[in-house]
């Protein structure tokens, strides 16, 4: 009788530690891990507004709530952002490689004149070609390369007029590093380095007499208050290149599956979403613009403007080919792929695109 009292008890308290224990494990596994992404930019901007908040949907869906983003404001800049989540003061974040331009060469790749496609096209075939030709050259080293997306065709925002690009020489001109360093050159303007959140502030004082930048930031940073004359190039001056990249000891502090589930809606598809939405962005900054009754001015292929700027361009491509050659890279095989893949992504998506308005009509 002692002995089955014993056991009853025995029974019951080992009943009592397994139901608490399984409680603080439901308790544990119910709070969830808040990924802290550095952002820069106002909410407003296209990449808080919706790249972000549709990345992070993703996110908490495939890790079932387990891992859940928060964007954070003010942690520093996009030229400190690459640093920053290395040491870990973030968990993740997005930049602009041509604030670093002594780490980040290769990258160049997306932002050379003349690929005439839009941000999701450029993007996605920019995300597929990084992997295959250049990843192994480790520019991204020390960071867990979530994403790689441009932003779209960068435009000419003016103070004044712009009829022919010898017009621009001597115009003080926002640029904001990369291959906008080398195109100030070509352009003879005189360059003034400044992070793009700082452009209203210097048109508005005439610090500048313009930017470059995409249409985009006729909304995104109001530029239609401030600089009254938007050219349009087609395929524009430049694309831009930027990273979203995580610290790599974050990832690995995760879950496995939460883990293998943030690389399954990054690469290739977290890409393309930047891309699409930058250009959805840059519409609607030029109806920004528009509306703000900014002279708009749509250059034509193969006019006189779009002729002049291939000859002031000439030779970038190569000077980028020897530098990259120099890495160890096929250049020529990974710039070639690129432009290929690029055009045949736009054509498939105008293609798609025009299937989609007789549809609709």
């Amino acid at each position: 009788m002692r002995n089955l009292i014993k056991n009853i008890i025995r029974t019951s308290l080992l009943a009592a530690i397994t139901a608490i224990s399984l409680g603080l494990a439901a308790q544990t596994q119910a709070e969830p891990v808040i990924m802290h992404v550095a952002t820069a930019g106002p909410p407003g901007h296209v990449q808080n507004s919706i790249v972000f908040p549709t990345w992070a949907k993703w996110i908490e869906e495939a890790t079932e709530g387990r891992v859940q983003v928060k964007l954070e404001y003010g942690l520093g800049n996009q030229s400190t952002f690459f640093n920053l989540v290395e040491d870990g003061v973030a968990d993740a974040a997005w930049a602009y490689h041509g604030y670093v331009p002594g780490r980040f060469q290769l990258t160049q790749v997306v932002e050379l004149p003349n690929l005439g496609v839009d941000a999701e096209a450029a993007s996605q075939a920019y995300w597929e070609v990084y992997q295959k030709y250049l990843a192994k050259a480790g520019e991204h080293d020390g960071l867990a390369l979530l994403g790689l997306f441009t932003h779209g065709p960068g435009q000419i925002h003016s103070t004044r007029a712009i009829n022919h690009l010898t017009d621009l020489r001597g115009m003080k001109i926002r640029v904001g590093g990369g291959i906008q360093q080398t195109l100030a050159e070509r352009l003879d303007v005189t360059p003034i380095a400044a992070p793009g959140p700082k452009v209203y502030e210097l048109l508005q004082q005439g610090i500048v007499d313009g930017v470059f930048m995409p249409a985009a930031s006729q909304k995104d940073f109001r530029l239609a208050e401030v600089a009254p004359y938007l050219t349009l190039l087609p395929g524009g001056l430049y694309m831009g290149s930027f990273a979203i990249f995580a610290n790599e000891e974050f990832l690995d502090s995760l879950e496995p599956r939460d883990r293998k589930a943030i690389w399954a809606v990054s690469g290739a598809r977290l890409s393309a979403l930047a891309g699409k939405a930058w250009d959805q962005s840059d519409k609607n900054g030029i109806n920004m613009a528009k509306d703000q009754h900014v002279h708009i001015q749509y250059v034509a292929a193969g006019g006189a403007m779009v002729n002049e700027y291939q000859a002031m361009t000439k030779g970038i491509d190569t000077d980028w080919l020897k530098m990259a050659n120099a890495k160890g890279v096929d250049a020529k095989a990974a710039l070639t792929e690129l432009r290929n893949r690029a055009r045949s992504l736009q054509t498939a998506q105008s293609s798609a695109e025009r299937q989609q308005a007789l549809v609709a009509d």
